[in-house]
């Protein structure tokens, strides 16, 4: 039998082609641990080593009660948490700007009738969640409806960069609503969604730049 730590690598690296073979897609829940177990005939304590490796490169993300997450497929992710952690908020949101509103241009040009359904899909739930007055709701539905836009771009690189900056990109919208969504700080993505059904690529990528300016919002 192999040694147990090269045990944990082969099941880390296991795990990881799975989420880079599109298995598991950013943004979806991983099997529970006795799945896995049984998916990949190690022991319970290998493949907990094995996704706390990944939790620890920020490929994956533990919620409570919830489940293990996919929220990168590379190992940016802990670069980005630092530069928030060290307050660099502003640097964040130019961050958010720059992919943000190139992938609305792209979508505008490449979007395809599934992209739109998901689009219209995403911006219900974001609206839902918005009217439910539940701000960590509301900042899931944002969140998703961004990288709905994102991937509506059809742009790998972009995609992969972009989930890097997920769990920055959710602090930013978390501190904009202060706490309640109140009246004053709610924005509209109706428009941004329409531009880009619309196949207009300059209006898309206005706004999209329109809410991530200094003074962000959302």
């Amino acid at each position: 039998m192999p040694p147990r730590g090269h045990r944990v690598r082969q099941t880390t690296e296991q795990l990881r082609a799975r989420i880079l073979g599109g298995e598991w897609p950013v943004g979806g829940r991983i099997p529970t641990e006795p799945q896995l177990v049984a998916a990949l005939g190690v022991g319970r304590n290998t493949v907990r080593e094995a996704v706390r490796a990944l939790v620890h490169a920020g490929v994956l993300e533990c919620r409570q009660g919830s489940g293990t997450y996919v929220v990168s497929t590379d190992e940016l992710a802990p670069v980005v948490a630092r530069r928030l952690g060290d307050d660099r908020m502003t640097e964040v949101i130019e961050v958010r700007r720059a992919f943000e509103v190139e992938a609305a241009r792209l979508a505008a040009l490449r979007r395809t009738p599934e992209d739109l359904a998901a689009l219209d899909g995403a911006l219900a739930e974001r609206e839902a969640a918005w009217h439910g007055g539940l701000v960590d709701a509301f900042v899931e539905a944002d969140a998703a409806l961004h990288t709905a836009v994102v991937a509506a771009a059809h742009n790998a690189m972009l995609a992969e960069l972009y989930a890097s900056v997920g769990t920055a990109l959710r602090s930013t919208v978390a501190e904009a609503m202060g706490g309640a969504l109140t009246p004053e700080r709610y924005v509209d993505h109706t428009r941004l969604v329409e531009a880009i059904r619309a196949g207009d690529p300059g209006r898309a990528a206005l706004e999209a730049g329109a809410f991530l300016e200094p003074a962000e919002r959302a």
